[in-house]
């Protein structure tokens, strides 16, 4: 009799535990995509208020941004010293520097 019940035991974690693991994985793609799907900031025209809400720019680091500006590509944050590499690291995946059209 515990042979069956071990065996019945083992068939209904086995048919029940691929379907919440198949969950968990999807419900952690959606979030990573929600994040990857925010529009990103540009450089060049993004406000004082939108650049502080950036991971690790406050008030300094945006008032350098904005008198840096125009930016042709978003590692000039780095290049210029506008912004220690570090930080860079942490906003550049967020941001972009649009080129206006001509």
């Amino acid at each position: 009799m515990t042979k069956k019940l071990l065996l019945m035991l083992a068939l209904v974690v086995g048919m029940f535990a691929p379907a919440a693991f198949a969950q968990k994985s999807a419900g952690s793609a959606a979030g990573s995509a929600a994040t990857a799907k925010a529009p990103l900031v540009d450089l060049n025209t993004a406000t004082e208020d939108q650049l502080k809400a950036l991971p690790g720019i406050g008030d300094a680091y945006s008032k350098k941004i904005i008198a840096g500006r125009p930016y042709a590509k978003k590692d000039q944050l780095v290049s210029k010293k506008i912004v220690p590499a570090a930080t860079y690291a942490k906003i550049k995946d967020l941001v972009i520097a649009k080129q206006p059209a001509k």
